[in-house]
């Protein structure tokens, strides 16, 4: 048996395993992830390594290979069991095992670390003046101004003395040698800047928010480390409960991983913990630099943060004695990976805990279907919070059907009911928000006067418009015509919505001229600090309306808002995704709940075409449990996720001919091993059917047994790997992907 080691696991190019001979002696004690002490270099210098993989084949010739000497002494470092995390991902979710190291070791590059120097005076106050006469005497200026000004403070920092005083490194270095100074150096961390406030919360819990603290505290303490899930409506004071839990964490001596959509990652949120736990948490984003990412995680792992605040990256923060993963929203897509390996955070999450012997806590108002179907299984364990922490009531919903505002000469993006709560939430001096759910912009046909959507007839998904004028199932490769009059009215009034933020905003300024707007997308919150610029101005009551898209639900709490509008319901109920249903559901409850989270009681309207549809009736409602009922019932109908596992495999080459030739290649051979287990689809065209000169074809194989798809991944790849004709082809695989290719 040989073993695949990685020596340096710290640097940037992480892609040199080296061989080893495993020693009779070791055969039955090696695991990956351990880490082993090895011969190398020429010179045979005893270097520790990390084992990533075994092998019965030798990769060169065996007389030229070294043995692994031992394994390292000592408790199992976090190096070894995130390495051991990445050996599972790769098993899990494909790839290389260098990809997943790549993700899962967050220390790639070593960055130049930041050094704090102080010049300290070592001569006796006697001493130093008869130094300075000296210098004086012998006209040495520079020596004698540096030494003039260390008998004055004793000690001064270094930028100060080469910029202020203007002494070179040279004359430092001389009276260095002298014996007069010394030069001091520390480590400084560049830390994000987190504004200090004053503020303190006092917190009130209700009977829910203390019996879920009390559940978690005395599962705790008696070490049983479970998956929790907890299922609080808008504004019942989910993040209060999280911060408890964190607390029994922190106090038993370990550490705490706080993972937030970046969307939602905003000063407010971050204030919340940091008055809680101080100087002992950070947070990490993408608009940070690589130096003060690299320095967060070299803090993380010396043990000086006890709580790591960030996106889905922030998972593989290297505490030494992890002791909770909390996930809040997590239902959001943005958990799951769209590079290689395509993990999703949530597993990842449970299985590192498994790792560390940690819990796991998720949190959401619009539980993902897997997590909520894996808590009616006994998976997770359930935490239900129905009431608002401040004990307002839920917001009241209404729904207008668009299809009669046109019959009523309506031709306006408004409906009646909106434009009439509109002008008294401007009477009364409140807030508003118009949220526009884009997601599945223009990817379908709909018609305005019956509400009719042109489907698959195989698949139970929309088709999508395409620029040839074909309309096409993403699933199946099913293609018709696009339609110019509705099949099902006659209406000439059918084909995609065009209105984004922008028209949105210039309407409102026009209907409404004496408002306030601001609009909160991409093009505006390009800038560093553009989400806290605009979320700052509203929450501080500078604008009337706040016009955007998802971004603005993602959970802000503005207590002046007591109306929210949402514009074209519809747009995510027929995106030609089979969670479509769901993600309409989960957008408009979260937006619903931005409503009368104050004093003033709220109120919601929601427009759309299709108001009998199970997702805008049960969100309406606010009611999940229906919502769940229907919805598992078509997964269940049609085999999709959670009910069975789906395993989606994107290929993709510069030659289309060749591409469609191996795509149909791999799916007999994925039929010939999956036999009746199996059910393969495709190859079907993607919605983007080409990029750069680079044509997409996929495949989908169905199963209920997920360790059944990971055994054909782990088929398809040694095919692949075997078969040249695979070569100039790109192939990745997604389990159970959260958007459809």
């Amino acid at each position: 048996m040989y073993a695949d080691i990685i020596i340096d696991i710290t640097h940037e190019k992480l892609d040199k395993v080296f061989q080893y001979i495993i020693p009779e002696h070791l055969k039955d004690s090696l695991e990956i992830g351990m880490e082993v002490v090895v011969p190398f270099g020429r010179a045979d210098k005893e270097t520790h390594g990390y084992v990533v993989g075994f092998s019965e084949e030798a990769g060169y010739a065996p007389e030229k290979m070294k043995s692994v000497l031992r394994a390292a002494e000592g408790k199992m470092a976090i190096e070894a069991r995130l390495v051991k995390l990445a050996a599972w991902m790769r098993e899990a979710y494909g790839g290389t095992m260098i990809q997943a190291l790549k993700t899962v070791l967050p220390i790639k590059r070593r960055e130049n670390e930041q050094q704090k120097r102080r010049i300290r005076l070592l001569l006796s106050e006697e001493e130093g003046k008869e130094r300075l006469d000296y210098y004086l005497e012998k006209s040495q200026k520079a020596r004698a101004r540096l030494l003039a000004a260390l008998l004055d403070d004793g000690e001064l920092d270094y930028a100060l003395v080469t910029k202020k005083l203007h002494i070179t490194a040279a004359v430092i270095r001389a009276l260095e040698e002298q014996g007069v100074l010394t030069v001091e150096s520390e480590r400084v961390y560049r830390n994000p800047r987190i504004h200090k406030e004053d503020k303190v919360e006092v917190l009130c819990y209700t009977k829910e928010q203390e019996a879920a603290i009390r559940m978690f505290t005395e599962d705790y303490e008696k070490k049983r480390y479970r998956t929790y899930l907890v299922h609080g409506v808008t504004g019942s004071g989910k993040t209060a409960v999280y911060m408890e839990m964190i607390q029994k964490a922190v106090d038993a001596g370990r550490q705490a991983i706080v993972l937030i959509p970046e969307i939602a990652l905003t000063y407010q949120t971050v204030m919340r913990f940091y008055r809680r736990f101080g100087e002992r948490v950070s947070i990490m984003n993408s608009r940070m630099s690589a130096g003060e990412r690299y320095d967060q995680m070299q803090r993380a792992a010396a043990g000086e943060l006890d709580v790591m605040i960030g996106p889905r990256s922030a998972l593989f923060t290297p505490f030494p004695s992890l002791g909770l993963i909390v996930i809040d929203e997590e239902h959001e897509n943005t958990y799951k990976s769209e590079q290689v390996p395509r993990y999703h955070a949530r597993e990842t999450a449970i299985h590192r805990a498994e790792l560390e012997q940690a819990s796991v806590v998720l949190g959401s108002a619009t539980p993902s279907l897997e997590s909520y179907y894996r808590c009616r299984r006994g998976d997770y364990k359930l935490i239900a919070l129905t009431k608002r922490a401040a004990g307002q009531s839920l917001p009241a919903v209404y729904t207008a059907d668009m299809r009669k505002e046109l019959a009523r000469g309506n031709r306006s993006i408004f409906s009646d009911v909106l434009r009439e709560k509109l002008r008294e939430r401007l009477e009364k001096g409140q807030q508003s928000m118009l949220f526009l759910n884009r997601r599945g912009y223009a990817g379908f046909i709909a018609c305005r006067s019956c509400g009719y959507v042109v489907k698959c007839p195989h698949c139970d998904v929309s088709l999508s418009v395409h620029n040839n004028g074909k309309l096409i199932c993403h699933y199946c490769g099913h293609e018709e015509q696009e339609v110019r009059v509705c099949p099902s009215c006659g209406s000439k009034h059918i084909g995609g919505f065009k209105a984004g933020t922008q028209q949105i905003e210039e309407l409102v300024k026009k209907e409404f001229p004496e408002a306030r707007v601001l609009r909160m997308d991409m093009d505006t919150t390009r800038q560093k600090d553009g989400h806290e610029k605009i979320l700052s101005a509203f929450a501080h009551e500078e604008a009337d309306i706040l016009v955007g898209t998802q971004m603005i639900v993602k959970g802000h709490d503005f207590p002046g808002v007591t109306l929210v509008g949402i514009l074209a319901a519809d747009m995510s109920l027929y995106s030609g995704d089979y969670r479509a249903g769901e993600r309409t559901f989960q957008l408009l409850v979260q937006a619903a709940g931005r409503a009368g989270r104050g004093r003033e009681e709220g109120e919601v309207v929601i427009q759309t075409y299709n108001p009998e549809h199970y997702s805008i009736e049960t969100a309406k409602r606010q009611d999940y449990e229906a919502f769940y009922r229907e919805e598992i019932g078509f997964r269940e109908l049609m085999g999709y996720p959670p009910a069975e596992n789906l395993l989606a495999v994107l290929m993709t080459g510069k030659d289309e001919n060749h591409l469609e030739t191996a795509a149909e290649y791999l799916k007999a051979y994925a039929v010939r091993v999956g036999g009746e287990m199996l059910e393969v689809i495709g190859p079907a065209t993607p919605y983007v059917g080409k990029v750069s000169d680079v044509y997409r074809k996929i495949l989908y194989l169905k199963c209920p047994k997920y360790g059944m798809l990971i055994k054909a991944k782990n088929y398809m790849e040694r095919y692949i790997q075997a078969n040249s004709g695979f070569q100039t082809l790109r192939i990745q695989f997604d389990f159970n992907p959260m958007n459809i290719f």
